[in-house]
C-alpha cells in the first residue's frame, strides 16, 4: 500500500464529558485518497471527533482505525498523521524555514536532507522567497502557508484539518480553499477536513458528513446532499440560501396527491406521488413540512399567469450582481425566490410565486426526516 494513503475507519465512536454527550455513535469510514468534510454548526462534536481520529482527545468508546489498525491507544505521534489547525500553531520568533523543517529536525533527519525538502515544499506552495522571514512578518495567507507546507513535509499518511480557512477574509478564503484542493489532489493523501461552512463542504470535499448535536445526519456526495437531504436540519443548514420550509397537508383525492397549504394548493406530478406511496395518510390526509429552494420558485409578473399559483407582496429585493434574491409575503408565510437580475421586480410589487413541483421536499413534522427522498 502506498504509505500517502490510508483508510480511516470510526466505529460506535462516543465522546462524554461527565453526563454530557459530544460525540453520539459515529460511524464513518474515509477512502484512501478520499477528502472527506466533516460540517455543522458549532458544539455539533465536528472538532471532538477529529481530535479522536488524531488521538489528542481520549475515546469513551468505540473504535478508530487507520489503515486497517485499532489505534485507540496508540499515541498520536505513531499514528503517521498530520494535522493543520485554526490557529496555525506556528512559532512565531522562528523564521519560516525553521517551521516547516521542525518536523523532520526532530526526527534527526540530516541537514541536506531537511534543505531539500523544505525547498521542494516550499516551491509546491509558492512560499519559497519568504523561507528567510519570521513568521510574524506574515499575512494570515502566508502564514497558512506555512502551517500547509510543515504537516506535508511530513509526508504522512492521512491530513486532518480543523476549520483552517477560519481567520481568513472571505476573498483570501476562496483562494486558499482552491489551493488546497488542488494540494490534496496533487499528493493524494486521504484527508479530514471539519468546518461550519457549508459552502466549504459543498465545494471541497468529495463527500461530507453533516453531524448535529454530536450525531451523524447524513453522509454523501456533496450534489446528492443537496438534492437529497435526509432531514428539515440538513435541508437548511446545507444551501445558500436555505430551503424555504412552510407548514402543509397532504391530501388523498380519489388516488391522487394533493398537497395544501395555507396559501395554494397544488396537484403532485406522478414521480412526486410514486416517491411518497409510503407515507400513512390518516383520514385521508396528514400534516408535513414543505420545503423548496429558492432556485425552485419562479416569479410570474403577470397579472393572470396559466396555473393556480397562489399571489403576494414582494417585501424585499436584493440584488447580488448575477442574482436577485426576492422575498415574498404571503399572509404570515415569507418566501425567498432567485430570479434574474433583469426581472423588472420592486417592493410592495404583486407577484404570482410558482414552485417547481418535481423538486419540492416533504418533511415528517415529528420526525423531521424526509418523506420524498429515502
Amino acid at each position: 500500500m502506498d504509505r500517502l494513503m490510508a483508510k480511516v475507519v470510526c466505529r460506535n465512536l462516543y465522546k462524554r464529558y461527565g453526563d454530557q454527550l459530544a460525540v453520539d455513535n459515529v460511524n464513518l469510514e474515509v477512502g484512501e485518497g478520499e477528502f472527506l468534510v466533516i460540517v455543522g454548526p458549532s458544539g455539533c462534536g465536528k472538532t471532538t471527533t477529529l481530535r479522536m481520529i488524531a488521538g489528542l482527545e481520549s475515546i469513551s468508546s468505540g473504535e478508530v482505525l487507520i489503515a486497517d489498525q485499532v489505534v485507540n491507544n496508540v499515541e498520536p505521534r505513531h499514528r503517521d498523521i498530520a494535522m493543520v489547525f485554526q490557529n496555525y500553531a506556528l512559532y512565531p520568533h522562528k523564521k519560516v524555514y525553521d517551521n516547516i523543517a521542525y518536523p523532520l529536525q526532530l526526527r534527526r533527519v540530516p541537514k541536506a536532507e531537511i534543505r531539500e525538502r523544505v525547498l521542494d515544499t516550499s516551491r509546491l506552495l509558492g512560499i519559497e522567497p519568504l523561507l528567510e522571514r519570521r513568521i510574524r512578518q506574515l499575512s494570515g495567507g502566508e502564514r497558512q502557508r506555512v502551517a500547509l507546507g510543515r504537516a506535508i513535509i511530513r509526508q504522512p499518511r492521512l491530513f486532518l484539518m480543523d476549520e483552517p480557512l477560519s481567520n481568513l477574509d472571505a476573498q483570501l478564503r476562496i483562494q486558499m480553499r482552491r489551493e488546497i484542493i488542488h494540494l490534496q489532489r496533487q499528493l493524494a493523501i486521504t484527508t479530514v477536513y471539519v468546518t461550519h461552512d457549508q459552502v466549504e463542504a459543498m465545494t471541497m470535499g468529495d463527500r461530507i458528513v453533516v453531524m448535529r448535536g454530536g450525531l451523524v445526519q447524513q453522509i454523501g456526495e456533496p450534489m446528492t446532499i443537496y438534492n437529497h437531504p435526509a432531514n428539515r436540519f440538513v435541508a437548511r443548514f446545507i444551501g445558500s440560501p436555505p430551503m424555504n420550509l412552510f407548514d402543509g397537508m397532504l391530501e388523498n383525492r380519489g388516488g391522487r396527491l394533493v398537497v395544501r397549504t395555507a396559501f395554494a394548493e397544488y396537484l403532485l406530478p406522478a414521480d412526486v406521488q410514486a416517491r411518497l406511496t409510503g407515507v400513512h395518510l390518516a383520514g385521508g390526509a396528514t400534516p408535513v413540512v414543505c420545503g423548496v429552494r429558492a432556485e425552485d420558485l419562479t416569479i410570474d409578473l403577470t397579472d393572470n399567469p396559466a396555473g393556480n399559483y397562489p399571489q403576494g407582496v414582494v417585501d424585499l429585493v436584493e440584488p447580488l450582481g448575477s442574482d436577485v434574491f426576492v422575498s415574498v409575503k404571503f399572509g404570515a408565510e415569507m418566501l425567498l425566490a432567485r430570479a434574474a437580475p433583469e426581472l423588472p421586480v420592486r417592493e410592495m410589487q404583486k407577484v404570482h410565486l410558482k414552485p417547481n413541483l418535481a423538486k419540492m421536499h416533504f418533511f415528517d413534522p415529528k420526525t423531521e426526516q424526509n418523506l420524498t427522498w429515502k
